[in-house]
C-alpha cells in the first residue's frame, strides 16, 4: 500500500512540474527580459537581478530569457524537475 501512496505522489507531482516547466519556458521566451520564467520557477533572488538588468541594458537580458526558455523546453520533464525543481539550478 506505501507503494501505490508513493507513486501517485510522484505522478501527481510531475504532472505540476510538467506544467511548470512549460510556463516557464514560455515566459522565459517571451517575457525572459524581465525575469518573469525565474520567478515561476521560484528563484525570486534571480528574477529580481534580471529584472533591474533589463533596464540599464535595454533589455538585453532578452536573450538571456529566450536562451533559457528554450532550454526549459527542450528538456525532458524528468531532467528539469532534476535539474531545476530538485537542484534549484538558477542560471542556464
Amino acid at each position: 500500500m506505501s507503494f501505490d501512496k508513493d507513486f501517485k505522489h510522484m505522478t501527481s507531482g510531475s504532472s505540476s512540474n510538467a506544467n511548470k516547466k512549460v510556463a516557464a519556458g514560455i515566459c522565459g521566451i517571451l517575457l525572459g527580459g524581465l525575469g518573469v520564467h525565474k520567478f515561476v520557477l521560484g528563484y525570486t533572488t534571480e528574477g529580481i537581478i534580471m529584472l533591474i538588468a533589463c533596464l540599464p541594458t535595454c533589455g538585453l537580458t532578452g536573450i538571456v530569457g529566450l536562451v533559457e526558455g528554450i532550454i526549459y523546453l527542450t528538456k525532458s520533464d524528468e531532467d528539469f524537475v532534476a535539474t531545476y525543481v530538485q537542484n534549484k539550478k538558477g542560471w542556464f
